[in-house]
């Protein structure tokens, strides 16, 4: 495995130790700068921790030490702390004009043998009506809540 060396500076390390001794933040933001405050090998640092001893103190892995080191070293002090961003990025499937027909079914009379609109009867509908190629009843439900016309609510549609 490749070595990750954390190097801080003054003000860093002053940042970092705010941060665990003040205030109210989350709780791995506040591991993560104790994991950086005790990895550092700059020369502010007056006493350097193994990675085994940071793992036993703070009931934490190894692998998660090294995530911090390498986020620091490739990412920078920022991104070392906070937590990490999806890589991935979803193309949403579902535009404006479909939720207006969506909502507009949703509105009309529900089939036969059926006393209102089901979440799953509404996604398969909508893929029948050729609206949409396909849907799950969750993404349904998402944009009937975000429009605010849920069947079943009795402010709404």
């Amino acid at each position: 495995m490749k070595k990750y060396t954390v190097t801080l500076s003054m003000e860093e390390r002053k940042l970092l130790n705010d941060l665990t001794s003040k205030g109210r933040h989350q709780s791995q933001k506040v591991l993560n700068a104790l994991i950086l405050l005790d990895c550092d090998t700059g020369e502010f640092q007056t006493g350097r921790s193994t990675n085994e001893e940071i793992a036993r103190v703070l009931n934490i892995s190894m692998k998660k030490i090294d995530r911090v080191k390498k986020r620091f070293v490739e990412k920078g002090f920022e991104f070392a702390l906070g937590k990490r961003k999806a890589d991935r990025v979803y193309q949403k499937k579902a535009d404006g004009d479909f939720e207006a027909h969506l909502v507009a079914l949703s509105c009309s009379e529900p089939p036969e043998g059926f006393s209102r609109w089901s979440l799953r009867l509404l996604a398969d509908k909508v893929v029948e009506l050729n609206y949409i190629d396909s849907i799950s009843h969750e993404a349904v439900r998402g944009i009937l809540k975000k429009t605010k016309s849920n069947p079943s609510d009795k402010k709404g549609g």
